[in-house]
């Protein structure tokens, strides 16, 4: 196979992945599906970052996130809703990132 065959085999694969995701309701791999600032006073923002088969991580960062940050607290869960709902958490209710974010 040549190379511009195996990239239009790779095209092929990604649509369908594409389309059983978006049938599924699952984001991309890597897609950023919530941020929000935890404190006007400081540099800790919360995010959710989707694995694409159904779960996410969240996440606490502390500095200039995507560029240079350093990551606080972390948790997957086996859905995006839950990952989302920990950081609505987070963010509005002004939750403990150690209890909601703690290993269960």
């Amino acid at each position: 196979m040549s190379k511009a065959e195996i990239l239009t085999e790779l095209r092929g694969l990604q649509a369908k992945c594409d389309a059983i995701r978006q049938e599924l309701g699952y984001s991309s791999p890597g897609e950023v599906t919530y941020t929000a600032n935890l404190d006007v006073s400081s540099d800790d923002m919360v995010g959710v970052e989707a694995e694409g088969f159904g779960g996410a991580t969240t996440s606490v960062v502390a500095g200039n996130h995507p560029a240079d940050y350093v990551t606080k607290f972390e948790r997957f869960f086996p859905s995006e809703i839950e990952a989302e709902s920990a950081a609505e958490e987070l963010a509005r209710h002004r939750a403990s990132p150690r209890e909601i974010l703690a290993a269960s």
